[in-house]
């Protein structure tokens, strides 16, 4: 979370409703992204079961909050999603059924493979962004369809390989997990969804794609060379 406090209280009780319902042993971190208008706290105040912050400042980016969590989670599975759950919270049940079904260590959700994935994109930024993400695949030299998509998940080994490897600190993340999750034999499933809640993006098009961009290159670069 960046700067959430608007959605955040709503988001964390609507999380840890629907994962009392659902499950018998969880937990949430909210990941805080060095947010300056006390997000952290409104989470804190709820004194909800089962959810902690980590994080704080300064701000370092999304990579950073997501590679924190993820390193300090002790769950089986651990799925990250955006602050204003813009997937949801049925994905997370799907999510879990997509592991036992297919036996992946890795599934990324795919706007992409969902007939309704875009539905409230202008077509504009639809033909935009599905164009984007060809040209990341190609040049990543992956055949995922969605690499961008704002909901992952990983097995919790999978998870500490990957993450205690990771770097990155910008948005280009997820290429990085992808990466490493080949480079180390780990199964990849992708799996439908559909964006339910269009919250204001945090990203800007043009310098953070170029950034990306950069990021990538020196990223496959890197793991390259790894041995």
């Amino acid at each position: 979370m960046y700067n959430e406090s608007g959605v955040i209280a709503k988001t964390a009780k609507t999380l840890s409703d629907y994962m009392d319902a659902h499950f018998s042993d969880y937990e949430i971190l909210f990941a805080d992204d060095g947010s300056t208008d006390g997000c952290g706290d409104r989470v804190r105040e709820l004194h909800l079961p089962h959810v902690k912050v980590v994080g704080g400042l300064p701000n370092r980016g999304k990579g950073h909050a997501v590679r924190l969590a993820m390193t300090a989670a002790d769950g089986d599975i651990r799925i990250f999603t955006d602050a204003d759950l813009a997937y949801g919270t049925d994905v997370i049940s799907r999510i879990v059924s997509t592991f036992e079904q297919t036996g992946a260590d890795m599934v990324i959700g795919s706007r992409t493979l969902d007939k309704d994935g875009y539905a409230g994109y202008t077509t504009m930024r639809r033909v935009a962004s599905k164009l984007y993400l060809r040209i990341l695949a190609s040049v990543g030299g992956f055949a995922l369809s969605d690499s961008q998509c704002g909901c992952k998940a990983y097995s919790g080994a999978a998870a500490k390989a990957i993450f205690d490897r990771c770097t990155v600190d910008g948005f280009a993340f997820d290429f990085e997990t992808i990466l490493w999750a080949n480079k180390l034999g780990y199964r990849i499933a992708e799996m439908p969804v559909r964006v339910l809640c269009h919250g204001e993006s945090k990203i800007h098009m043009v310098s953070d794609s170029l950034r990306m961009l950069m990021d990538l290159y020196h990223i496959k670069k890197r793991i390259r060379a790894e041995k």
